[in-house]
């Protein structure tokens, strides 16, 4: 069984960078080729945002509208990745999400159980 955890504050400043991590246990390497790894986020009384992947290879995908602000990474030694999203406003705020992707499907087929993140001053 496969679980995937995120950590990280839940309370950011007003420009300052936000981090999270997500640890992954059970299953195989997260450096297994069906697999991607995804940050995903929703803000209150909105849809879900797809953030960032990071494939089995360590290739980087962001969505274009957070690209300039993000950067996702991978510890794969800790079976971890991160997501960093810098110069954060309250309209970051949201319930931040990993999840893993099958690579054939493009399909999640395992999230995290989700962390608030509230930007604030």
């Amino acid at each position: 069984q496969v679980q995937l955890q995120e950590s990280g504050p839940g309370l950011v400043k007003p420009s300052q960078t936000l981090s999270l991590t997500c640890t992954v246990s059970g299953g195989g390497s997260i450096t297994t080729s069906a697999y991607a790894w995804s940050w995903i986020r929703q803000p209150p009384g909105k849809g879900l945002e797809w953030m960032a992947r990071i494939s089995y290879d360590g290739s980087r995908y962001y969505s274009p509208s957070l690209k300039s602000r993000t950067t996702i990474s991978r510890d794969t030694s800790k079976k971890q990745f991160s997501l960093q999203l810098s110069s954060v406003t309250p309209e970051d705020t949201a319930v931040y999400y990993c999840a893993r992707v099958v690579r054939s499907s493009r399909l999640y087929d395992y999230w995290g159980q989700g962390t608030q993140v509230t930007v604030s001053s």
